[in-house]
């Protein structure tokens, strides 16, 4: 096994973010913050909360049907946000080139990040249908609901292994010169016998941003309730949401370029 320390690279990070964080975080506010909450002012806020609501209460099937506007901004928002991180990726693997260098270098390779997303994208979804009509088989055989959740369970599993394992994909695209397939297979290469780690990394990442986002939502949406209304109330969460989950994504990009770095050099 390869060795990984995410202490030493928690180190590293903090380090890079501290001498760096000039360049880093006005990346990171101007292309993965300020989108979002563009995107959210202009979509009607009954509309985000149609989808908010049947996400949380039937998934796809009850979601309203979208205006074709909608997923223009939506696509548009997320092309930014990879730019963005793309950047801040190049930023912490190459020290030393300018914004403007790191910033051509990503959009040179949002092609092959794009391409093995939809092949990523492509192979999980063969493995829902598959699971999905493992479920519908026990069902119709009168199959127990623990033997549903069992599936389910194993579905989240495997998300959260592919999750885990192509977790370098996008440092290994901006680093190296090769196409969408072998990213893939080197980034897979590269983790191999470390998900255990990479899986509690990706843990805490998760849990620390839902729990510190919906803190900092709450508190100034009541803050800004207090000083002008509904609608201020709904800026002021929205502005303060981006900014903070900006700040995350600058510490976790650059730890992660950091534990690609441990890895390429231990293979």
């Amino acid at each position: 096994m390869k060795p990984l320390s995410i202490g030493k690279a928690w180190e590293e990070t903090t380090a890079f973010v501290k001498r760096e964080g000039s360049l880093l975080f006005p990346v990171a506010f101007l292309f993965m913050a300020l989108p979002v909450v563009i995107f959210q002012q202009i979509v009607p806020p009954e509309l985000l909360a149609e989808v908010m609501k049947a996400q949380s209460a039937g998934g796809a099937a009850a979601v309203p049907q979208l205006p074709a506007s909608f997923w223009i901004g939506f696509l548009v928002t997320m092309v930014i946000g990879l730019i963005g991180a793309l950047t801040l990726y190049a930023l912490a693997l190459r020290p030393g080139i300018s914004v403007g260098e790191a910033m051509r270098l990503g959009l040179q390779r949002i092609p092959v990040l794009m391409t093995a997303g939809l092949l990523v994208a492509a192979g999980t979804m063969i493995a829902i249908i598959a699971l999905t009509l493992v479920v519908a088989l026990f069902s119709v055989l009168g199959g127990s609901r623990s033997v549903t959740a069992l599936v389910m369970a194993a579905l989240f599993g495997t998300m959260m292994f592919v999750a885990a394992r192509l977790l370098l994909l996008n440092a290994v695209a901006i680093d190296r010169p090769i196409g969408a397939v072998d990213a893939i297979r080197q980034s897979w290469r590269l983790t191999q016998g470390q998900f255990g780690r990479l899986f509690a990394f990706l843990a805490i990442v998760i849990i620390l941003g839902v729990v510190t986002q919906a803190a900092v939502q709450s508190i100034f949406g009541v803050l800004g309730a207090l000083i002008g209304g509904a609608e201020i109330a709904v800026l002021a969460a929205g502005l303060a949401t981006a900014a903070l989950s900006a700040i995350i994504q600058v510490y976790f990009l650059v730890m992660t370029a950091r534990i690609y770095r441990q890895l390429e050099a231990a293979a």
